[in-house]
């Protein structure tokens, strides 16, 4: 939105064409966002206080958890407020891929907003039942999967690109519409997963998508994406704001989630960050990048699958307790030590996913 008026004003000032640079308006979208939140905070912790709408503690987890009872959540709603905003200033509103990320973004926050209501409202703990969860994920993640594909102008946009090996590219077709499928919906569904600790999800996150917009900037660079031997995605660069907005407001979410929490994402936050990730990962082309990156989220999925396929099959538990953070807390780690654990972790799964760039 602010792009148009500076192009608007810049006929008058040359000075106002340095908001054309994507590096400048980047900044500018951590800085916004984090604004936002920083400054909203405060006020919606209140009104979720004031509304009564509070974490509820499961009876069979950790006992640790239970001073937790009645934290406000639904803290979600604070990130996804501060994306848009921040997006909608500083990005170019005709670029397709903006559009993209940021409705399945919202609407799987939607989605999570229903199920945070049914469970903190009607006070139902089932929430949203799992079918008609995974059935509203799946229209979402399907559409885009569909919208993406007929609307691809390179070739580059449907293939699969492999990390740290130059030469293999593999050319998708109609499959690229089911990878697009599960990363988005599976990427939603991890990073949900792994929101059960105070800090623990939104700080990867962060760290990801700091990442996902470096991968988005030289993408859409074709100097950069030549350079790097990495195919070149015209338009692609403007998703960094995207990815900037998620940074800053996460960075802001995180100021008042941090050990101990004074909010909590919900659903509505987990839901629709992990899809905002899976999204962006599908535009640039960095699906298997995403997966090494984001490393946490996917420990956390396995663990709950290996769980529950061993109960079924064996009658036996692989841990004390799924996801796997609530193993080491049931095996006497602290929270915070578990929480920064996980964040380095992250950090050096970040940093092999940038090393693909180079490493080709």
């Amino acid at each position: 939105m602010l792009l148009y008026l500076s192009d608007y004003l810049s006929q008058f000032h040359s000075g106002f064409g340095v908001f054309q640079y994507l590096t400048l308006r980047a900044i500018l979208g951590v800085v916004t966002a984090l604004g936002i939140a920083l400054i909203v905070g405060p006020s919606m912790i209140r009104h979720l206080s004031f509304r009564q709408i509070g974490q509820v503690v499961r009876d069979d987890g950790p006992e640790s958890h239970l001073s937790k009872s009645g934290t406000p959540t639904m803290g979600g709603s604070l990130i996804l407020v501060a994306i848009a905003v921040s997006t909608l200033l500083w990005a170019d509103l005709s670029s397709r891929y903006i559009w993209v990320a940021l409705l399945v973004t919202l609407l799987f926050g939607v989605i999570g907003f229903v199920d945070d209501y049914i469970k903190l409202v009607r006070q139902d703990p089932k929430g949203l039942l799992s079918r008609y969860k995974y059935f509203w994920q799946s229209v979402v993640g399907i559409g885009a999967a569909v919208f993406l594909y007929q609307t691809a102008n390179v070739t580059a946009e449907t293939q699969l690109i492999v990390p740290f090996f130059k030469d293999v590219i593999i050319p998708l077709g109609g499959w690229y519409m089911v990878l697009t499928y599960l990363v988005i919906v599976g990427s939603s569904n991890a990073v949900n997963l792994t929101d059960g600790l105070d800090g623990l999800a939104i700080m990867p996150t962060v760290m990801v998508a700091a990442a996902l917009g470096l991968f988005s900037y030289v993408t859409g660079h074709f100097e950069f994406a030549r350079y790097l031997s990495i195919p070149y995605i015209p338009g692609a660069g403007e998703l960094t704001v995207f990815c900037a907005a998620m940074v800053g407001s996460g960075l802001g979410f995180l100021w008042f989630n941090t050990y101990p929490a004074q909010v909590f994402m919900g659903d509505i936050g987990a839901l629709a960050l992990g899809a905002a990730l899976g999204t962006v990962a599908v535009l640039v082309r960095q699906e298997l990048v995403l997966l090494i990156m984001g490393g946490v989220f996917v420990i956390e999925t396995l663990s709950v699958v290996l769980q529950v396929g061993s109960y079924k099959l064996r009658g036996k538990r692989v841990f004390l307790m799924a996801p796997i953070h609530h193993h080491y807390e049931l095996k006497g780690w602290p929270e915070p030590r578990i929480i920064v654990r996980f964040w380095i972790i992250t950090v050096f799964l970040v940093l092999v996913g940038l090393a693909s760039l180079k490493i080709r």
